[in-house]
């Protein structure tokens, strides 16, 4: 670690009375220049000081640089509730949020290699195709005329769309956006072009064809206020055309699932799923075409263009190898340019966002992780530690918001928030040292203290579920027993096929498994721990039930929002290039219900009440069991603080993952798989996630965890370790067996981490 010299009383990120969110009017000093790590449960109030403070005051600052008319078209910034901000600079935020993208982003898009390699084929290749412009595939002069450089075609599998026995009337097509009574069924049954009540078996070959791709013309649509002219498109034109044209991922997720259920997928018939137009498909490099590099993994491309030594196209190489280095640096090295960037993890995206910054040369700025380490096996974690001081070293702050060890461990300061979460948070608990931490007595510090060993009793298996010659993604004819009746654990570095192994398992068990993984819980201020666990139409039931009012009356989404603010309970307004300014309802004083929701109860309180209850205040007072075994759930996972009518998205990452965890868990069934479960969570809050674990197996089930955590692993029964590598290098079974067992593998990558941290901690 490199040494520094104390720094100035001006070197330091000023905070003063801070009060966002769960924030008690903290204040701080938090060196620049320095790699700081931002410690607590979960809730504790370490995003709101982090993101919803000094990330948003440096980019709302940042964004009044920028004259009016540029400022009118940013994103606009609120300032934080604090008194004083001082000493900010310019930050940059690498968060959890997914990457986005379509099916046209991908990661050679992502980290800009795939435009250097385009002015590589159209100054090298042979033949040229001409500009760079003519080997991008999201340029109409390069991409390929028929999928227009999607790769893949989609194309809509009749006999899954239409049920041939059955008429219009009937619902012959089987979509929900075309079901009886919609608009665009209209089109077709009512347009008086076809006998609605004729099984489409009976149709003649004219009117067949007219209904799926007839066009050019106007049909009558009968409407609320009279009748409509509109123009006709066959049912596979327009079905083509609203669903198809963009790809699976430009749709919402309920509306792709409906689709993916009548089409199938395949590679373009055309540029076999190279993207491109002929014309950059005739160039080539030594025989190998843009997108031959493109369909490489990121170690072998670079060895392919370390190969080319010809003096007119150097810079462009070597800019080339540079980004491909630093994205091998970080782990990812067995990532292909051609891969969606839809595809990737929360972790692999994570470190991609990171790489496009290692090769700047700006100093002086803040960079703002949360939780980098997520996603990561314990080996790169070295490997992103690296990757953080070296941003260090440039001379730029470093902030992370953090709960791994081995990064907490390479802090230059840490503060420490609590002591507990939500209410119970938003304090300053420790700011110093590490070692300090350790000997803090915060939660932190008592769990960076007493790192747990191996567990002593181990469960028996009580069966077992085959996975036979497996081959999705990178999988090599992987041949597995998972045990039933314990707690297995799924290990192996980031890329190595645990995830596939884990879908492999989900597929050939079908109707046995509750999947819960990392997809986003779709927050907005109007979803409640209480809306999203499905509590909250049993509440308006018994309200409405006691008052012999309507539900609706019950729902800041209904009948019973306040006028003023829509069921906000807050009023935004929007002074164009200025900051928005947003103020608490004054006619509902924020609650968000109008006067006559407020004039009934329920034993005594009314749903503002309700919904001001902690989980755990809420359990006493329902009586209902379907409403309390959800509450129960909410409290087993850690959130019994959360109050039922928080918006979702003024929640944690950390929390957020818990509260979906809690939701599935409503689900029964004999296999629970979980996606790296303690993403999010603070070490002092493992502890009840592995109860959970055991209450589960304990239950007759079985428990199966795609994990990196060396200390859920160590409290597994039974681990089946993939590798030894990621990518092409990786997809096989490198260790079948109990925890104990893995600590002497040592051609594990898993088994050598597990050893070290044992040892490091007087447990070997």
């Amino acid at each position: 670690m490199v040494s520094h010299p104390s720094p100035d009383p001006g070197d330091f990120i000023v905070l003063g009375e801070a009060r966002q969110n769960n924030l008690k009017g903290v204040s701080l000093r938090i060196p620049k220049e320095r790699l700081t790590v931002f410690t607590g449960v979960s809730g504790s109030g370490k995003s709101s000081l982090v993101f919803a403070t000094i990330a948003v005051e440096s980019q709302r600052q940042m964004n009044e640089t920028y004259p009016a008319f540029i400022r009118n078209r940013l994103p606009k910034y609120e300032r934080p509730a604090a008194e004083v901000i001082e000493n900010l600079s310019t930050a940059i935020v690498i968060d959890q949020r997914p990457v986005g993208g379509n099916a046209r982003s991908t990661v050679g898009t992502m980290t800009e290699v795939h435009a250097m390699l385009r002015v590589l084929f159209s100054r090298h290749g042979t033949p040229s195709a001409g500009p760079s412009h003519m080997y991008s595939f999201n340029d109409p002069r390069g991409m390929c005329p028929r999928c227009e450089g999607l790769g893949s075609r989609l194309r809509l599998d009749l006999d899954r769309l239409l049920d041939e026995d059955k008429s219009l009337n009937e619902g012959a097509i089987r979509f929900p956006a075309f079901a009886v009574g919609t608009f665009q069924w209209q089109l077709y049954a009512e347009s008086g072009l076809f006998d609605p009540d004729l099984p489409l078996r009976r149709f003649s070959a004219g009117d067949r064809e007219l209904l799926l791709h007839g066009s050019g013309f106007k049909v009558d649509r009968a409407g609320r206020h009279g009748v409509y002219k509109n123009e006709y498109e066959g049912i596979v034109l327009r079905f083509t055309r609203r669903y198809l044209k963009g790809g699976l991922d430009a749709l919402k997720a309920k509306e792709r699932a409906a689709v993916e259920e009548v089409v199938t997928e395949g590679p373009c018939e055309v540029c076999g799923g190279a993207r491109l137009g002929p014309a950059a498909l005739a160039s080539r490099i030594a025989g190998d075409t843009i997108a031959d590099y493109c369909a490489l993994e990121v170690t072998d491309l670079i060895g392919r263009l370390e190969r080319i030594d010809a003096p007119s196209v150097k810079p462009v190489v070597q800019a080339s190898l540079s980004a491909l280095r630093r994205i091998q640096a970080v782990g990812l090295g067995y990532l292909s340019l051609d891969r969606r960037t839809s595809t990737l993890s929360g972790g692999e995206a994570q470190r991609l966002k990171t790489v496009r910054h290692l090769g700047s040369s700006l100093t002086g700025l803040t960079y703002i992780f949360d939780e980098p380490s997520v996603g990561l096996h314990p080996r790169d974690v070295r490997r992103l530690n690296e990757l953080l001081l070296a941003l260090r070293d440039k001379g730029n702050t470093v902030l992370v918001v953090e709960h791994d060890r081995d990064v907490i461990a390479i802090a230059d300061h840490v503060v420490d928030m609590g002591p507990g979460a939500g209410s119970q948070g938003g304090e300053v608990v420790y700011e110093g040292s590490t070692a300090g931490l350790r000997k803090a007595g915060t939660p932190t510090g008592r769990a960076l203290d007493s790192v747990p060993g191996l567990k002593e009793r181990l469960r028996a298996p009580q069966g077992k579920l085959t996975i036979r010659d497996a081959r999705l993604h990178n999988l090599q004819d992987v041949t597995v027993d998972v045990p039933t009746g314990v707690l297995v654990a799924l290990s192996g570095v980031a890329g190595s096929g645990k995830s596939s192994l884990a879908r492999e398992l989900v597929d050939r068990h079908p109707g046995e498994a509750v999947v819960v993984d990392q997809s986003s819980i779709g927050i907005s201020s109007r979803s409640t721990p209480a809306t999203y666990t499905d509590i909250m139409d049993t509440v308006r039931r018994l309200f409405a039930r006691a008052s012999g009012a309507d539900s609706g009356l019950f729902s800041f989404n209904s009948a019973g929002a306040c006028p003023e603010c829509q069921g906000r309970g807050v009023i935004e307004t929007d002074l164009a290039f200025m900051d928005p300014v947003t103020t608490v309802c004054e006619r509902c004083e924020g609650r968000r219900f109008n006067d006559e929701a407020l004039r009934h109860t329920l034993s005594g309180r009314t749903i503002v009440d309700v919904l001001a209850m902690t989980a755990e205040e809420a359990i006493a007072f329902f009586g209902e069991d379907s409403v309390r075994r959800k509450l129960i759930l909410l409290t087993e996972v850690g959130l019994g603080y959360l109050t039922l009518g928080r918006p979702l998205s003024t929640l944690s990452g950390g929390e957020r993952q818990r509260l979906k965890l809690a939701h599935r868990l409503h689900t029964s069934g004999s296999v629970y798989v979980f996606d790296e479960p303690s993403t999010g969570l603070h070490m002092a809050d493992l502890g009840n996630l592995l109860a959970l674990f055991d209450r589960l197996v304990d239950g007759g089930n079985t428990v199966v965890v795609i994990e990196h955590d060396l200390d859920v692993l160590k409290y597994a029964d039974w681990i089946i370790d993939l590798g030894p590598e990621a990518g092409r290098h990786g997809g096989r079974v490198v260790f079948e067996g109990t925890p104990a067992d893995l600590v002497r593998r040592r051609d594990s990558h898993t088994g050598r981490c597990l050893a070290e941290d044992l040892a490091a901690h007087g447990h070997l």
